[in-house]
């Protein structure tokens, strides 16, 4: 069984048992997280889709841990003018273990 989720404004398509690194949710580690914006739901060649989200349908999870990606650089660079940024950026993600698909 399968299903498709939205969260933090990214589609992620997640069964029982995967590990999905999400947008920073406000979240304490080790906290049970609870995703209701479900937008599909499938089991072999069966698939049920919402409009736009599926009645009833949650996916449960366990949040592993918090922290910040990679760094990232921004340049921003203009020719001739003499005018540089340089600036670094981090992402904050979730590290989310998927534990049940209720549909």
């Amino acid at each position: 069984m399968y299903a498709i989720v939205e969260t933090g404004g990214k589609q992620y398509k997640v069964s029982e048992g995967d590990v999905i690194y999400v947008e920073k949710l406000g979240v304490e580690d080790g906290a049970s997280v609870t995703f209701d914006k479900v937008l599909a739901v499938g089991e072999g060649a069966e698939l049920k889709v919402g409009a736009p989200y599926v009645e009833g349908a949650t996916v449960a999870g366990t949040v592993e841990k918090t922290g910040k990606k990679k760094k990232i650089i921004v340049y921003k660079m203009k020719p001739k003018k003499g005018y540089r940024r340089k600036q670094g950026h981090r992402q904050p993600y979730t590290k989310v273990t998927i534990g049940a698909i209720n549909a």
